[in-house]
């Protein structure tokens, strides 16, 4: 297996076990490949690499219930790419990412979902950021960040957090411990 498939798996488990992710939850992950290959990000794009990178992902989200929400580049203004079933009711976007308008991270996610949609945004519950992408306009308020063992894929920075509910109602307010605010910092 190769080094960043390792990477990508250890990556993603130890978010969804930091993160507490269920079955249903979401997990944005923005991808430069070009990062990921040691190049400045918009590059050098990398359809095979991107595919390693996605499919590594997938072995342990899938298995999980876990979907996956791909983060498209700038071209494509951050569009997500997301399966269908995990947003039944949002109002989608007619665009099919390419490796130059979209980039090859979340075009080896379109092609690789059974029913992929594009939307303009999302919530999601965790994140992975690979190559300082930006994904922070995708997670839910508030976002935490959670530092991972694994601090690169390839030549990438690796950026993770998870998201908490809003603490609201001041002194008096009591708050539920189950709701993953409790001491996983």
């Amino acid at each position: 297996m190769s080094e960043i498939r390792e990477q990508c798996i250890a990556a993603a488990t130890e978010i969804c076990e930091a993160a507490g992710l269920k079955k249903g939850q979401i997990l944005v992950v923005g991808c430069s490949s070009s990062e990921v290959l040691g190049k400045r990000i918009g590059s050098y794009s990398s359809e095979e690499t991107a595919q390693e990178i996605y499919d590594a992902l997938q072995s342990v989200l899938k298995p999980r219930g876990i979907y996956l929400a791909a983060q498209c580049c700038e071209h494509l203004n951050r569009a997500i790419i997301v399966e269908r079933s995990a947003v039944p009711y949002a109002e989608i976007c007619n665009v099919v990412p390419q490796p130059k308008a979209g980039g090859s991270f979340a075009t080896a996610a379109y092609h690789g979902m059974e029913d992929p949609v594009a939307l303009e945004e999302i919530r999601a519950d965790a994140g992975l950021d690979i190559g300082s992408t930006l994904i922070g306009m995708h997670l839910k308020h508030v976002a935490v960040p959670v530092r991972l063992s694994i601090k690169v894929i390839g030549e990438a920075a690796l950026t993770a957090a998870r998201t908490r509910p809003k603490f609201i109602g001041g002194c008096r307010a009591i708050y539920d411990d189950r709701l993953g605010v409790d001491n996983r910092r």
